[in-house]
């Protein structure tokens, strides 16, 4: 009977993994190189915001199933199985992946391995990475690859009432050994697919590149509303009774931002080329290229509703995250479209509910507010740019009394326009007349 887990790198992925696995009754033993996350996640402070993931950190802890470290020599000896949970972000200046991370940890993990094992790699890496680590592994080592596909804002649920389990192995122990692990999931009646390495790897960028062109594609159909003078809501609603297409992702705006979506199709189309297939994935150029241009597009709106120019003018910006219910700014439309308008003269404001110390690191010449309210004080122009509930909600009339004119742009067609036209706001969004 496998007990003892432990969980290398300690990020948005590997913390979550750690406390769910304990929560699931498991002795857990979580590792990270950087000893301030070490020390908060041991003090049951979550170093980023997720909802719901605290509590069952802490009670992880308090049980004394859940515990961390920085010694790769104490998870040697702690662990039965050892999951790998280490970013793979972007190479700067290039779109493939940077897999030094990965490679570090393995290597790290293979010096202290002295008894029989299961590695398991959770990390989003171009097809033909597992086969490459499985050689830099000792005997002792047998190798399984099991993708995550945790959304931030749901990252709880997902671990523990995942909707698919995908393991790529190459011998029989590691597939019985990862069905003991996942049988709380698999009893609930989860699918625990088995796979080859490479389609384990695949399934989760090919999953991503297929949401990222799902968001682009009511994107595209935006510019073309936009043109005609139709409204992509109304498109993407009736597209979305259609059993075929579905609603989900189906959402017209800023389109998609964060650590995975962005990143992760690029890498795909570098490992394409890589292959002699990139002509298989040149449609993922052509995704992202929309994503961007949805940026552009929201820029050019507040500048026509200030005539022209954002010399001289005030921006109340609503949003940082690159999402509700998260406080992650990497690729943030919300903060590109804030950066570009003071780049350009503005004089922007910014609040988010929970992304404004994040924010602030990354771009301290912006100003910032404390609430909606105090960073659309004598605005211009309001944009809304992250579909925050508290921003879905607000007074219109209540905030027609501190802005300076009643210009507002609806980034993400959450606003209800008759409601904010009727309390004399000029109302703009994207893909909309």
């Amino acid at each position: 009977m496998i007990h003892r887990l432990t969980v290398i790198g300690t990020g948005y992925l590997g913390a979550t993994h750690a406390a769910c696995m304990a929560e699931l009754g498991y002795e857990v033993l979580g590792l990270d190189a950087d000893e301030r996350k070490i020390s908060l996640l041991a003090a049951g402070e979550v170093p980023f915001y997720e909802p719901g993931l605290e509590p069952v950190l802490r009670r992880g802890l308090a049980s004394g199933r859940l515990r961390f470290t920085t010694s790769y020599e104490e998870v040697a000896r702690f662990g039965d199985v050892h999951f790998v949970c280490v970013g793979t972000p972007q190479k700067a200046g290039e779109y493939a992946a940077d897999l030094r991370y990965v490679d570090a940890a393995f290597d790290a993990l293979a010096a202290v391995i002295d008894r029989p094992c299961l590695v398991v790699g959770k990390s989003t890496v171009p097809v033909g990475t597992a086969a490459r680590l499985a050689e830099r592994l000792p005997p002792e080592a047998v190798l399984a690859w099991n993708p995550e596909f945790l959304r931030e804002g749901f990252a709880v649920q997902d671990t523990l009432r995942p909707d698919r389990i995908v393991v790529g192995v190459t011998e029989g122990p590691a597939e019985a050994i990862l069905r003991r692990v996942y049988s709380a999931m698999t009893d609930a009646g989860t699918p625990f697919i088995v796979t080859d390495y490479a389609t384990s790897e695949l399934v989760k960028v090919a999953a991503n590149a297929f949401l990222a062109t799902k968001i682009s594609f009511i994107n595209a159909m935006a510019e073309v509303c936009e043109a005609a003078h139709a409204d992509v809501t109304k498109l993407s609603e009736a597209l979305s009774h259609d059993d075929r297409i579905g609603g989900k992702f189906l959402g017209p705006g800023l389109g998609f931002g964060g650590g995975c979506l962005p990143k992760d199709i690029r890498a795909f189309m570098a490992r394409a080329g890589e292959l002699g297939a990139d002509q298989a994935l040149t449609f993922l150029r052509e995704v992202d290229e929309i994503n961007i241009r949805r940026r552009i597009r929201m820029v050019e709106l507040a500048r026509i509703l200030l005539g022209g120019s954002f010399v001289g003018r005030t921006v109340g910006v609503l949003g940082a995250a690159f999402k509700p219910n998260s406080d992650d700014i990497r690729d943030s439309p919300a903060l590109d479209v804030a950066v570009t308008i003071r780049e350009q003269g503005g004089k922007v404001t910014v609040y988010d509910p929970r992304a404004m110390g994040n924010a602030r690191r990354a771009q301290p010449d912006l100003d910032y507010g404390d609430s909606a309210l105090d960073a659309v004080r004598d605005a211009h122009v309001v944009l809304l740019l992250t579909e925050w509930a508290e921003f879905r909600e607000m007074d219109p009339a209540e905030i027609g009394e501190v802005v300076a004119e009643r210009n507002i742009v609806d980034g993400r067609n959450a606003l209800d326009p008759e409601r904010w036209r009727a309390a004399g706001w000029h109302y703009r969004a994207l893909g909309r007349p």
